[in-house]
């Protein structure tokens, strides 16, 4: 199992450091409970999710990245991660530190998709 957690997290971080938003929405199923801050509502639909990482490519760059799977079972994953970018608005460089919670489907996509993070 944690071989499907590390192998969708890497696929997932790698494409958001490529910069590859249509590669990242592969990783998550079209039915996802997908909630981009753990306070608001989940996104109401798969083209809510769209509309979230489609302005990526446009909005950042010189991303990298590490992660860490601190915990799973066979039903949910919890993952700390950090990365550094570049936001292209205004060239502030950023750096994050946070939780992705997942489950995965038979196929390996993300059904659940839950983070927090704290942005410097």
């Amino acid at each position: 199992m944690l071989e499907k957690y590390n192998s969708w997290t890497k696929e997932f971080m790698e494409s958001w450091k490529e910069l590859d938003w249509e590669r990242t929405l592969k990783t998550i199923d079209k039915e996802v409970k997908y909630y981009e801050n753990p306070i608001d509502e989940p996104c109401k639909s798969f083209e809510d999710v769209i509309n979230l990482w489609n302005v990526v490519a446009d909005n950042q760059k010189d991303i990298d990245y590490k992660y860490e799977v601190v915990a799973y079972n066979d039903d949910t994953c919890i993952i700390n991660w950090q990365m550094t970018r570049t936001m292209t608005a205004n060239n502030t460089k950023q750096e994050i530190d946070g939780i992705f919670h997942i489950s995965l489907n038979e196929d390996g996509k993300c059904t659940y998709f839950k983070q927090w993070r704290y942005t410097r």
